[in-house]
């Protein structure tokens, strides 16, 4: 038989001092040995916030500004406290703030040959305060180019009418003047800009004829745009009109009739006599006129032929090159049977006075069947002899 001998029981005492024992073991063994989940012993202080970074464009003390280049200021670590552009004279030129206060921008032409200040405070986010300010000069043109238009506000116009601008002198910059036009349609419609009469004038038209009803608004912004040759734009220029109902005239020299259509319906066949076809300067020009004005009396001119101030009425002007259709009382017999005139479109008189009260500026004219077809020398409006292609080459951006 074997005998187990007892490991004798220890002490309520004694255990509890076994506990307390392991418990402050524990401690230590969690906690490293430099107090590393302790409180941080010191630290570098954060960093103060840098300056308000203050950037004027142009920079001060630049010279020859154009008056639509970029006027600006911007701030980095901060923002605008205030801010102001004065001229000369100590007027302030209008300004735009951004809505985080970051940066300001002009927003109207400056004048030519003037010295622009900037005054004003930029705060940093710790208050610091650091001033806006420098000069400028903007350019002394050696000239100015004004530009006008054929155009004018809240007026209807027919459905083949161009846009004119002339300049009053011929533009060298035209690249950099076309990207200062501009034209906006209701509803849209393609169209481009053309230089003629040697960079004296920029047209623009549409594709095709305009759609009857169509909006226009045209913006010239030339004013302060180098225009080449020490020249620089002299005046800004709007325009709104519209488009009218089509109204399209189909002439034919060989039938002797002047027929009129009205939203693509016939509305009326005229007898008429054309220039007379074995004289090349009295010849109708065969191609697409547009009529320019309408005069209930005119008295015609040309010296070469013989006669001046010789009284039409009811002549409306297709060309520059002394083309109208007038009434004409002395060559009914003639009008459907041959062509006697110098290059007018002769008409009875009520027929002529028919048309002319139909007719609106802008309206296309065609003429076909002549010897001699219209060209650049026979006035403004022969923006329709040229193919898209053609036109669209003439853009001083294509």
């Amino acid at each position: 038989m074997t005998t187990r001998t007892s490991a004798p029981a220890r002490s309520p005492v004694t255990a509890l001092l076994a506990l307390l024992l392991a418990a402050l073991l524990g401690l230590s063994a969690c906690t490293g040995a430099e107090g590393g989940g302790g409180t941080p012993q010191g630290g570098d202080e954060p960093e103060a916030p840098p300056p308000p970074s203050v950037t004027l464009t142009p920079e001060a003390g630049s010279e020859s500004v154009a008056p639509r280049d970029e006027v600006s200021v911007s701030v980095t670590d901060g923002t605008i406290e205030s801010v102001a552009l004065t001229n000369p004279e100590g007027e302030e030129v209008e300004g735009q703030l951004t809505d985080d206060r970051a940066s300001w921008s002009v927003t109207e032409p400056l004048g030519y040959g003037k010295t622009y200040t900037f005054s004003g405070h930029a705060v940093g986010a710790d208050g610091t305060r650091q001033a806006i300010e420098g000069s400028f000069s903007t350019v002394t043109p050696g000239s100015t180019i004004g530009v006008r238009s054929n155009v004018g506000d809240d007026q209807t116009y027919g459905v083949a009418m161009p846009i004119a601008l002339t300049f009053e002198s011929p533009v060298e910059n035209r690249a950099e003047v076309e990207r200062a036009l501009h034209v906006e349609t209701d509803p849209e419609i393609e169209g481009s800009w053309a230089w003629m009469h040697n960079g004296t004038s920029a047209h623009w038209r549409p594709k095709e004829y305009w759609e009857p009803g169509t909006e226009v608004d045209v913006r010239a912004d030339i004013y302060g745009v180098d225009m080449g040759g020490g020249a620089y734009g002299g005046n800004d220029l709007t325009v709104s009109f519209s488009i009218g109902r089509e109204q399209i005239v189909k002439a034919n020299t060989q039938t002797h009739r002047m027929k009129v259509f009205r939203e693509g319906e016939q509305i009326a066949d005229y007898p008429a006599s054309f220039g007379l076809e074995s004289d090349p300067g009295r010849v109708t020009r065969s191609g697409t006129h547009v009529v320019m004005s309408k005069h209930a009396t005119y008295f015609m001119n040309n010296p070469g032929y013989g006669y001046e101030d010789f009284e039409v009425q009811w002549a409306v002007r297709i060309s520059n090159n002394g083309e109208f259709t007038h009434a004409a009382p002395w060559s009914v017999g003639d009008q459907g049977h041959r062509n006697v005139s110098h290059g007018c479109v002769n008409l009875a008189p009520e027929d002529a006075k028919e048309y002319y009260d139909s007719v609106l500026m802008g309206d296309p004219f065609e003429v076909e069947g002549s010897s001699e077809p219209l060209t650049p020398r026979d006035g403004d409006y022969h923006d329709w002899i040229y193919s898209w292609d053609e036109w669209t080459g003439m853009s001083a951006l294509s």
